[in-house]
């Protein structure tokens, strides 16, 4: 048993899409007290709810592509401002804008970023995980195919689950390119400032999740 932070810790979490953020993520906030926010399902949330900031994002992520940022730092301000403490934040920052933002939104609050936490995985293991991924639209839990119960039920809630609508694989390649654009020189700024914690995430979860927790307790 890991021994909790002695402090609450702010955390980024990145990586390409698949590479399981969202499980990682949710894993990491439950195992050290931790808010948790995906920026991804807050924004279907707001889709499916057809509010305003739904109604223009609708038409980037029909795309496969990311929120601008002039439209995803205001959302993370406010999140943020309801949500003090530590936290995992799982989607951004996606650009060097965003995680300056971040580090300036920090900064006037007088704290600072602990970690960021990079999950690597090979493209074609992407490719395979994209093909069986399901979300449950009820609870927002994320993961593959043979995991649902009878009639695709949701084994967190029971609710019925099934592919994400931006989940095709031409989304899942335009995705890709656009975190290899604008995210992997996030991670290369987190390395500069010493926060990174790149992680091997081709392991089973459990053996990913411990190596995550292992490195963000000692940073």
């Amino acid at each position: 048993m890991i021994p909790s932070a002695a402090k609450p810790l702010r955390v980024v979490l990145l990586g390409p899409p698949a590479s399981g953020k969202g499980t990682q993520g949710k894993r990491l906030a439950a195992s050290l007290g931790l808010h948790y926010l995906s920026t991804g399902a807050l924004l279907r949330e707001q889709v499916e709810k057809k509010s305003d900031l739904g109604v223009r994002a609708m038409p980037i992520l029909a795309r496969g592509e990311y929120l601008p940022d002039d439209l995803m730092c205001p959302i993370l301000a406010d999140w943020l401002s309801r949500h003090p403490g530590g936290w995992v934040l799982d989607g951004f920052p996606r650009s060097l804008p965003q995680a300056t933002f971040l580090a300036d939104w920090l900064a006037a609050h007088g704290t600072t970023l602990d970690a960021a936490v990079a999950l690597d995985v090979p493209i074609e293991t992407l490719l395979g995980r994209i093909r069986e991924r399901v979300e449950c639209p009820a609870c927002r839990w994320t993961g593959q195919k043979p995991q649902l119960g009878p009639g695709d039920a949701c084994p967190q809630c029971g609710a019925t689950a099934g592919p994400r609508p931006d989940d095709d694989e031409a989304n899942f390649l335009r995705r890709h390119r656009e975190y290899e654009t604008l995210t992997l020189p996030v991670i290369r700024h987190y390395q500069d400032l010493g926060l990174l914690r790149l992680t091997d995430a081709t392991a089973p979860i459990d053996t990913v999740s411990s190596r995550i927790l292992h490195s963000v307790i000692a940073s």
